[in-house]
């Protein structure tokens, strides 16, 4: 092991009981861990993203807050669900992030787990209508997001402005962010499919194949796949791979 995070739900109940939490504590309370983790030299702070749910959901104000108020802690995800973003605005968010940390963010990003309701991705304004699809539709907002924090230029541009055949990248943009992305993965297969994408690789507490080996047989499979698909592909950097265990203090 290389490095130590904590990665935190952000559980919140209404804050109308007695002495019970409500998001604007458990909101503040999270920087506070945060801050006090950069004190103690800890690697990672990452938060889980989930909607219509009092629990953490929108993280970039929160990863600000404790970025502007640590130096060395790495701020993150595990995971964005795709499929409730709109994957540009999501790469402009996460390069001003990246950039106003001093490159310290690293974005766990996924297909995403089940939801409290029922295809929300669609309140969201996302319209495919059943988690096959939608589940496609995630891959396929992710090959934009990566594409777009990759610089690549993506808008055609106003030729009034620029002339003409002139396309415009998403801006701001921060080099190097796209190393520091990673893929979810429930199954041994998305694992090859995140080394294709040529993105690190989050192993979750859930593993969806049911062999008869142990769980932690079916992640050292699932990760050895993953770093023979990443070979295999020819990527020129080393990626990471991170594992997680639930403890409940």
């Amino acid at each position: 092991m290389k490095a130590f995070g904590f990665l935190s739900f952000g559980h919140y109940g209404s804050g109308s009981a007695p002495g019970e939490y409500g998001a604007k504590e458990a909101l503040q309370q999270a920087v506070e861990i945060g801050v006090g983790a950069d004190d103690l030299g800890v690697n990672g702070a990452y938060f889980r993203v989930h909607h219509f749910a009092e629990q953490a959901a929108s993280p970039m104000p929160l990863l600000a807050a404790i970025a502007a108020r640590t130096s060395r802690i790495e701020v993150g995800t595990g995971v964005i669900d795709m499929r409730y973003e709109n994957p540009l605005y999501l790469a402009e968010e996460a390069a001003a992030l990246d950039l106003l940390s001093d490159q310290r963010v690293a974005l766990g990003i996924s297909r995403g787990s089940p939801e409290p309701a029922d295809q929300g991705w669609e309140s969201f304004g996302y319209s495919d209508s059943d988690d096959a699809k939608a589940a496609n539709m995630a891959r396929d907002k992710f090959a934009r997001f990566l594409s777009a924090i990759r610089g690549d230029e993506i808008a055609p541009a106003d030729p009034m402005q620029f002339g003409p055949d002139r396309k415009l990248r998403v801006e701001p943009h921060s080099p190097g962010l796209d190393q520091r992305v990673w893929w979810g993965a429930g199954t041994a297969a998305t694992a090859e499919w995140a080394a294709a994408q040529g993105v690190n690789m989050m192993s979750s507490t859930l593993l969806t194949e049911a062999t008869g080996a142990s769980f932690g047989e079916l992640q050292r499979d699932q990760i050895d796949r993953y770093r023979a698909a990443w070979k295999s592909a020819g990527h020129d950097w080393t990626p990471r791979v991170s594992v997680s265990r639930s403890i409940f203090p």
